[in-house]
């Protein structure tokens, strides 16, 4: 009997859904097929079960169930209870973790900018030019004698970088001096050519004097659109401020409203009065107005811009001399300096703005702009040879000290590519 009991579950099978249906008994073996099987005898352990059976009845009733099973044996961990809603104190942790420490770190870091020397910085102005002239030197007189040739081919590269003809020619002659079929190192041909050019220069090589006696002093600056008129005035602004000077500024480029702007931002860096009207005010009474004004304030210099005009324009170079004359009502002297700012990338066009404006305006100094953006910066040199007018200052660069006096040795050695 006790091998109908039915035989109790297992409990990982009650776990993963295999438990056997509890009213269905065991089938037993299939009988022999010629004795019927009598339903009795399977209904017996289910209907009438002994009374020596009866003690393990209560067996299944304290069974636990297969909730409490899976309980027992994988208690539930029950989540920890939520932290009190003091967790939004956590965003102002930011606030501790401030950049701020990182800022003195920058500064300190882009404060060891050395200076570069002006030597330097021109170096690197006229390298464009100085490349030019000093590799075609090198390709000419490597592993070559010096002849007619070599001459005639040096000569071609010096009249490409704008030195002009009579200069190239005196280099030339220079070079095949005592030299007649020798070997000639390039780098001795750059410092005959370095020693040419100084001699040009040297005369013209004038520094731009402020005479105390004339107050003011009455600067007017004329050139062609473009060439840097107004970046000029601002830089000798700088330049003079520094020097203790006082200064007035006239913005007498009334065609553009830009250049009124930019002088005016000129005047608030130095800390200059600036003469300004609107945009098509005339000229010349701009000029009257702000000499008038200079006088009353006892200011040192008085720089006035003017708009660029091209000088084969015969009523801009009209209107140009009409400034000077209305000047002239006040100072007969004045103005007392009128330079001529010429941007370098013209090459030979230099030369006739030269000639014309002089003639004009009376050009009294010479301001040679863009040297850096040119390889042909050789132009300073033709227009020292052909009309001697003072070069006061260059601009290599568009920064206030990227314009410094003239010195006619560092700029011949420079333009020869000699250190």
């Amino acid at each position: 009997m006790s091998d109908e009991t039915p035989k109790k579950t297992g409990f990982f099978s009650r776990l993963f859904g295999r438990e056997q249906p509890a009213p269905k008994p065991e089938e037993p073996a299939a009988p022999p097929p010629p004795a019927p099987v009598e339903p009795e005898p399977e209904e017996e352990p289910a209907a009438a079960p002994s009374a020596a059976e009866a003690p393990s009845a209560p067996e299944p009733a304290p069974e636990p169930s297969l909730i409490d099973e899976l309980a027992a044996a994988e208690p539930v961990v029950t989540p920890p209870p939520p932290e009190p809603v003091s967790a939004p104190s956590a965003p102002v942790e930011p606030e501790r973790i401030e950049p701020a420490p990182a800022a003195p770190v920058a500064v300190a870091a882009a404060e060891p900018a050395p200076k570069r020397s002006w030597w330097t910085r021109l170096k690197e102005g006229l390298s464009r030019s100085s490349s030019a002239i000093g590799g075609g030197i090198t390709d000419i007189f490597t592993k070559r004698k010096l002849d007619a040739d070599t001459l005639e081919d040096l000569e071609d590269i010096l009249v490409q970088a704008d030195l002009g003809v009579e200069v190239s020619t005196r280099i030339v002659e220079a070079v095949g001096k005592g030299r007649y079929g020798k070997d000639i190192a390039p780098e001795e041909v750059k410092s005959v050519l370095a020693a040419e050019v100084e001699k040009v220069l040297a005369p013209v090589a004038q520094p731009l004097v402020l005479d105390g006696g004339k107050k003011p002093f009455v600067i007017l600056m004329v050139g062609v659109n473009g060439s840097g008129k107004t970046t000029t005035i601002g830089k000798l602004a700088a330049k003079f401020k520094r020097e203790g000077k006082s200064l007035m500024l006239a913005a007498g480029d009334t065609f553009r409203a830009a250049a009124i702007e930019q002088l005016k931002v000129w005047g608030e860096r130095t800390g200059s009065p600036v003469v300004a009207r609107a945009q098509g005010a005339d000229a010349a009474g701009l000029a009257f107005d702000a000499l008038t004004q200079a006088r009353e304030q006892n200011v040192d210099v008085l720089m006035i811009d003017t708009a660029g005009r091209l000088q084969n324009r015969a009523e801009l170079m009209a209107e140009l001399e009409k400034v000077v004359r209305v000047i002239r009502k006040i100072d007969a002297a004045a103005p007392h300096a009128v330079l001529l700012v010429l941007d370098a990338t013209v090459g030979q066009n230099a030369l006739s703005q030269a000639e014309i404006f002089g003639k004009i305006a009376g050009v009294t100094g010479l301001v040679m702009t863009k040297l850096d953006g040119t390889a042909r910066g050789g132009i300073l040199v033709a227009l020292a040879a052909k009309f001697g007018l003072p070069v006061h200052f260059i601009g290599i660069g568009e920064g206030v000290d990227d314009l410094e006096p003239f010195e006619a040795r560092d700029f011949a050695r420079a333009i020869a590519g000699l250190e």
